[in-house]
């Protein structure tokens, strides 16, 4: 790697709003794809977008990059409106899912185009592109095509091309989805690596739940031209703010009650599913007799033959499916009550009991800090 690399950018003091992002609307007709959408970035920061399908996420960062003018709003980048500038003149380069490479040209040809475009001298040129081959180590592929390259070597390239113009802003669509689990896996780690070594600040577009929580900061979740929750990756997964963020980041066990008891230290809910109360370690300051939904994760579930030594956040039920992942066991259970259950037990707890199997009886709990109280 480039021990230098940090020299792209000038260093900034890191603030909250470096890329802001003002009440942006965008309507297709009748259609709106973006509804009155607002964050910010701060600088160095790896923002990613998640949604699934449709839901806007690439309108907003084709917005950013100027591939689409949006119907309303502000955005500012390091102070600067660039809502009415053109592509070109914007300090954003993006990186397609395709990659986008110029076929005939070799990779250091492709990451030298742009800075042709801007009518660069030739020493400045090879002196970068040379800097930016380092950094993606494809140095001794430098004369190869994309069509000699893999698809890993490809994406490096696109990302050197990217950061070869020293944007503000990199713009980063579905980074990862030519490649297979694998290569997917070690280059997400890479990725990291490389920028946070140019220092840039960056906002990535994913479905791939996994992938937003290994590689970014903080977590913006969409659906429908909305951002329902931004967070880290560990606050939008362990605190969602909404059925739709519990079920789509993860999965999640989910049971409708009642507050039967709402105090600063805890609330007990009560849930037809289950044939004993619900004890959550935190109040919800919420009327007595309000529907709510818990969201429980399956990881926070136990199994065991026995049952807990309490009155709640415990039940009786039977084996019902059984899938062996490697490092954890899925078990779905199916309670008394017919509702079904999916714990993931860990290899190592399994290696400390008799493990079940189908159609035995069990029985799950989880401890009073596992449970998330959602509004119905």
């Amino acid at each position: 790697m480039n021990a230098n690399a940090n020299v792209w950018l000038n260093p900034q003091d890191a603030t909250n709003d470096f890329v802001q992002v003002i009440d942006v609307v965008k309507q297709f007709g009748a259609t709106t794809a973006i509804s009155h959408v607002h964050l910010s970035i701060r600088k160095k920061e790896i923002f990613a977008l998640l949604g699934s399908s449709g839901c806007g996420k690439s309108t907003l960062l084709r917005i950013l990059a100027g591939f689409e003018t949006a119907t309303s709003g502000r955005i500012l980048i390091d102070g600067e409106h660039i809502a009415k500038l053109p592509p070109y003149r914007r300090p954003v380069n993006m990186m397609f899912q395709s990659y986008a490479l110029f076929p005939h040209m070799t990779a250091e040809a492709n990451i030298a185009f742009g800075l042709k475009q801007e009518k660069r001298s030739k020493a400045e040129i090879r002196e970068r592109v040379a800097s930016a081959l380092d950094l993606v180590q494809m140095g001794r592929f430098a004369n190869r095509k994309p069509h000699q390259l893999s698809g890993g070597q490809q994406q490096r390239v696109a990302l050197a091309r990217s950061l070869v113009k020293r944007p503000k802003l990199l713009l980063l669509d579905e980074p990862m989805s030519a490649l297979d689990k694998q290569i997917r896996q070690r280059t997400q780690l890479e990725l990291i690596d490389i920028l946070e070594q140019v220092g840039v600040t960056c906002m990535m577009v994913t479905h791939d739940q996994e992938e937003a929580m290994v590689m970014a900061d903080r977590i913006a979740v969409m659906t429908e031209g909305r951002i329902v929750q931004i967070g880290t990756p560990h606050e939008v997964y362990e605190n969602p703010n909404s059925r739709f963020c519990a079920e789509f980041i993860g999965s999640t066990n989910l049971f409708s009650g009642k507050i039967i008891e709402d105090e600063a230290d805890h609330v007990l809910i009560e849930s037809p599913a289950l044939s004993r109360r619900l004890y959550i370690d935190h109040g919800v300051t919420e009327q007595l007799g309000m529907e709510v939904i818990i969201s429980l994760r399956p990881e926070r579930v136990a199994v065991s033959w026995t049952p807990p030594a309490r009155d709640y956040n415990w039940d009786h039920g039977k084996v019902d499916h059984i899938a062996y992942r490697g490092d954890y066991t899925l078990y779905h259970i199916v309670l008394d009550s017919g509702k079904k259950v999916a714990a993931n037990v860990s290899s190592l707890a399994l290696s400390e009991m008799r493990p079940p199997t189908w159609d035995e009886q069990v029985f799950v709990s989880w401890s009073p800090d596992s449970g998330v109280v959602l509004a119905q």
